[in-house]
């Protein structure tokens, strides 16, 4: 999927998204805080891998002041394992707890004086519907069972992303800076060492790399086309903080502008 390189135009503006509001009760994961002053768009859990109503409440509040936009970050029922194990649910309870937690989130975003923006699937969920068919369909099922207008956060070539574009929602690619790609331009899996990233250099570089150029090198060194609109960068990793303003810098610094991708390209981009 090596791309041609002199035939893309460098983007002049991106956007930037992380993972937030994963506290739970007493615990917390991540600085939101911090993090809020860095994205342009804020994937906030929904109660079912992370996340209570406390939580949820003071992460959408916060994400209004600071103008980023919410999405939806929805997963499997896991608390226990953090969404991050796939589960074999019947499609139909699959697109009733999409429902569920795309409506929770939006509860409070509407009144934090928003509402949820998007929907992006988390963990689990997120690497199964690349390939899983019937679960990708019963996700897209929720959203459009919610709201038909909202678009799509995910990996180029998912099966998710083809069938919510055939049904007809505005589906927005993202790639994730610190993370390890495969040779078919898929995700390296959490368990094998290495799939996360943590030098912030060889983070801020490879961020350049997908902008500038619409490819990331894979860990076998092959070349793997990319063009995405959104870039992902994890607030639950050591260093995350830095790393998320170093790559934010650079990328301004490149002359790369830092909008959340729902005003791009209007309301609704494509691809």
């Amino acid at each position: 999927m090596a791309p041609n390189s002199a035939r893309l135009l460098p983007m002049t503006a991106v956007d930037l998204n992380s993972d937030l509001g994963e506290g739970f009760g007493v615990w917390t994961l991540g600085d939101d805080d911090a993090l809020l002053d860095i994205v342009s768009s804020a994937n906030i859990a929904c109660g079912f891998h992370a996340g209570d109503p406390s939580v949820l409440r003071k992460v959408t509040e916060l994400a209004v002041e600071r103008g980023v936009a919410i999405g939806a970050q929805v997963g499997y029922r896991d608390l226990s394992g953090f969404g991050r194990r796939f589960i074999d649910v019947v499609p139909e309870e699959l697109t009733n707890d999409v429902i569920y937690q795309i409506a929770a989130l939006d509860g409070f975003a509407r009144i934090a004086g928003s509402r949820v923006q998007y929907v992006k699937p988390h963990g689990a969920l997120y690497n199964a519907i690349v390939t899983h068919t019937e679960q990708a369909a019963a996700v897209v099922e929720g959203v459009l069972r919610y709201d038909r207008s909202m678009p799509v956060l995910g990996l180029p070539g998912s099966e998710w992303l083809r069938q919510a574009e055939s049904a007809g929602l505005a589906t927005v690619h993202e790639a994730f800076v610190d993370r390890a790609y495969t040779a078919e331009g898929t995700l390296v899996s959490r368990r094998v060492t290495g799939a996360v990233l943590h030098d912030a250099d060889e983070v801020v570089a490879r961020a350049l790399r997908m902008v500038r150029e619409g490819s990331v090198v894979a860990v076998d060194g092959r070349t793997v086309g990319l063009r995405p609109r959104s870039l992902c960068v994890h607030g639950d990793t050591p260093g995350a903080v830095e790393i998320a303003s170093r790559i934010r810098s650079g990328l301004v610094e490149a002359g790369v502008d830092i909008r959340a991708f729902v005003d791009l390209s209007g309301s609704h981009p494509h691809g």
